[in-house]
């Protein structure tokens, strides 16, 4: 009980991270790869934000906020431009994006970790702990869940909404109906990247850390879990999150735990082989 907890809970930071590469890839059609590395940034901005003011709550939207506008001007500055450009040029760009903000995150804060201080610890919550369970596991799988229901409203009940899922289904008719694209995209890249925040900060509630490195390993993990989904389902990408997350815990519970990676990786090539959509994904048809 306890291991799916804590898989439910790590499932859910993976979800989260996922969701944003889902949305852009649904929507805007690419793959951006530094989306992981917005999880490091929104790291940093808890860690100064408190340092600052050893305020919680001010640098989770500290955090929210830098992640929110590096997200828009990551879309603006990088791809927009490349609008129409080849995969292959936007994927080494998405790349490049990605070692770019390692990079600057080195320069600025060194290459090892740091921790983000003693105000960023959850206070124990007596009736959780006694049943084994931690308060971060907790409050992690519970606001994972919360937002995960909260985005799916507002994708399915809101105009905005239904402007993505119109550009995500045909931009060619989108366009003719008047929804404006190149604002739908800015904001799913705002979306995903304040998403990235959240995971951030529930990443820092279990593992309190930060260095330049640290969306690496969550962010493909994310990716994964999109693929596995089924790459632009937003469905897929949370049941993709959530299975990864458990399987992990549960791995590591036992005497696989050398090779959990290979285990997740293995499960990517298998569900890929026989379905390779993903488990949610559809079947795209392309029209001649």
């Amino acid at each position: 009980m306890i291991t799916l907890i804590d898989g439910l809970s790590l499932g859910s930071i993976y979800a989260l991270i996922a969701l944003g590469y889902t949305m852009v890839y649904g929507i805007a059609k690419m793959l951006n790869f530094a989306h992981g590395d917005i999880i490091m940034v929104g790291a940093y901005a808890i860690m100064v934000t408190l340092a600052a003011t050893v305020s919680p709550i001010a640098a989770i939207v500290a955090a929210i906020v830098i992640c929110t506008i590096l997200g828009i001007l990551v879309e603006k500055l990088a791809y927009k431009p490349l609008r129409g450009a080849s995969p292959l040029a936007v994927l080494i760009t998405a790349i490049g994006v990605s070692y770019f903000l390692q990079g600057l995150a080195q320069l600025v804060f060194g290459s090892q970790p740091k921790p983000v201080g003693s105000a960023w610890k959850l206070p124990a919550i007596e009736a959780i702990n006694s049943l084994g369970i931690t308060t971060a596991a907790a409050v992690t799988l519970v606001c994972g869940i919360i937002i995960m229901i909260a985005l799916t409203l507002f994708i399915n009940c809101t105009r905005t909404g239904s402007a993505m899922l119109a550009v995500s289904e045909d931009r060619g008719a989108a366009i003719l109906m008047g929804v404006n694209v190149n604002k739908i995209i800015s904001i799913t890249f705002a979306i995903g990247s304040a998403l990235a925040a959240f995971a951030g900060m529930f990443y820092l509630f279990q593992i309190p850390n930060t260095e330049p490195t640290l969306g690496a390993m969550p962010g493909i993990t994310a990716f994964t879990a999109a693929v596995i989904g089924g790459i632009g389902s937003i469905p897929g990408a949370m049941v993709g999150g959530v299975l990864l997350g458990v399987i992990e815990k549960f791995c590591l519970a036992s005497p696989l735990a050398p090779y959990t990676v290979a285990i997740k990786f293995s499960l990517l090539i298998l569900i890929l082989l026989v379905k390779p959509t993903g488990l949610l994904g559809k079947v795209v048809r392309e029209k001649v």
